[in-house]
């Protein structure tokens, strides 16, 4: 079995924005997961290559005024053109941490995604209103879903 890449791009402005960050990382790197690399980007150092060289990618950003964070638009920036012909079909995850509704931060980056032609593995996880705990379970399990997908050949 050859190894498949996953990588993450999350934004973590914060204590609490780190702390779901790991919990992506740590669910992606269950130990019952075997045969997959998790690489972790912050949103300024990833670049295209990363992109290119993945099987597939989950990407966290906060809800900055109703749009995604402006460090995951600067991604998207760099990476648009140079992946649009070569990724088409990339497995993707997200995630937005909203204080409110998160709708703005969401469709945002869901309209880029469908430029690219990537696949949601599953509808958005919206972690809506004050910082709960359980916000870290969700985001460890979206990590999981993720790497076992790509594991198995799912995605």
């Amino acid at each position: 079995m050859s190894t498949k890449t996953l990588l993450i791009v999350i934004n973590r402005p914060s204590l609490n924005t780190e702390k779901l960050a790991n919990a992506v990382i740590n669910g992606a790197n269950h130990e019952d997961i075997n045969g997959i690399k998790v690489v972790f980007r912050e949103p300024l150092d990833a670049t295209s290559e990363d992109v290119l060289n993945c099987d597939g990618i989950l990407l966290g950003t906060t809800d900055n005024f109703g749009y995604m964070s402006g460090v995951l638009k600067d991604f998207f920036e760099r990476i648009y053109y140079p992946c649009i012909e070569h990724t088409e079909g990339l497995p993707y995850g997200l995630y937005v941490r909203a204080g409110l509704d998160g709708v703005g931060a969401q469709s945002a980056v869901e309209r880029i995604v469908t430029g690219l032609r990537w696949s949601a593995i599953q509808p958005c996880v919206t972690l809506q209103g004050d910082y709960d705990i359980a916000f870290e379970q969700q985001c460890h399990e979206l990590g999981m879903l993720m790497a076992a997908g790509l594991e198995t050949g799912v995605f």
